[in-house]
């Protein structure tokens, strides 16, 4: 078991956490977040897409993610939707032409755009393909966000291994699960747009700073950040919010990404 593990019993640690989710989950904590780009778009057709590149682009420093993701976004505005649909891969290349973030170079985003482009004109939207994927018997989103990213991966020509990583392959597929986070829960901070019900099912989205506080509560005393272990955490969070399992994955981890004291478990 780690170090300073917290043992308190679930009543305690669900006043604790709720306390803690009172005080962080508000939008005047979430920046510097890619999740801020979220809520320039109200529609959801467009939020989706937004969600998808920005949450693909979330490695690295913070402030370099922003940036990544701004240079993106200012071609797609006012609407990401609008402007897949109205252009080909052609256009996608000369208009990107140049854009390189660490891992990800122009001909990687241009594939992920053509991806997207083709799950909406056969499926009608993001949205409407990884809900065809989800079966009631799932315990968790994991199968279902494999066979999206597939579906994804087939669409773009590209493996696109690093932006769309796959679940089997041991990651615990951070980004990819802050994606799902975004929307499919909906509260103050997560803006949603897609069903609610699956929340039960979201993993959480593990990564320094989860692992971390997890450890201390007890949640985990794996000793690698992989999959298992986000899925072995997320378990412990269900026994205190079975229905939204993520619910406190970003006030938690906002004290250790603001570099603020961390008190409110003690």
């Amino acid at each position: 078991m780690p170090p300073f593990v917290v043992m308190l019993d679930i009543k305690t640690l669900k006043n604790k956490l709720d306390t803690i989710y009172n005080h962080y989950n508000k939008r005047e904590f979430v920046h510097p977040d890619p999740l801020e780009f979220l809520y320039n778009y109200k529609k959801v057709e467009d939020r989706e897409i937004v969600a998808l590149v920005a949450s693909s682009l979330a490695y690295g420093r913070v402030q370099a993610i922003l940036k990544a993701v701004e240079s993106i976004l200012v071609k797609l505005t006012p609407s990401p939707h609008s402007f897949i649909l109205n252009n080909n891969i052609e256009q996608y290349k000369d208009i990107f032409n140049g854009f390189k973030y660490r891992f990800t170079d122009a001909d990687d985003i241009c594939a992920l755009l053509l991806g997207i482009k083709r799950i909406i004109l056969d499926y009608g939207s993001l949205r409407d393909c990884f809900e065809k994927t989800i079966l009631p018997s799932d315990d968790t989103i994991i199968p279902s966000l494999s066979k999206f990213f597939r579906t994804l991966k087939k669409a773009s020509e590209k493996e696109l291994k690093f932006l769309l990583p796959l679940p089997e392959n041991g990651s615990a597929c951070k980004r990819a699960n802050l994606f799902l986070r975004w929307m499919i829960r909906k509260d103050r901070v997560d803006p949603g747009g897609w069903n609610k019900n699956f929340s039960s099912k979201l993993v959480i989205p593990l990564d320094t700073h989860m692992y971390k506080i997890s450890s201390r509560l007890g949640f985990t005393s794996r000793k690698n950040p992989n999959l298992k272990t986000a899925i072995e955490i997320t378990n412990a969070f269900k026994k205190i919010c079975p229905n939204d399992p993520v619910k406190y994955d970003f006030a938690l981890t906002r004290p250790g990404i603001r570099n603020e004291n961390f008190t409110l478990l003690k």
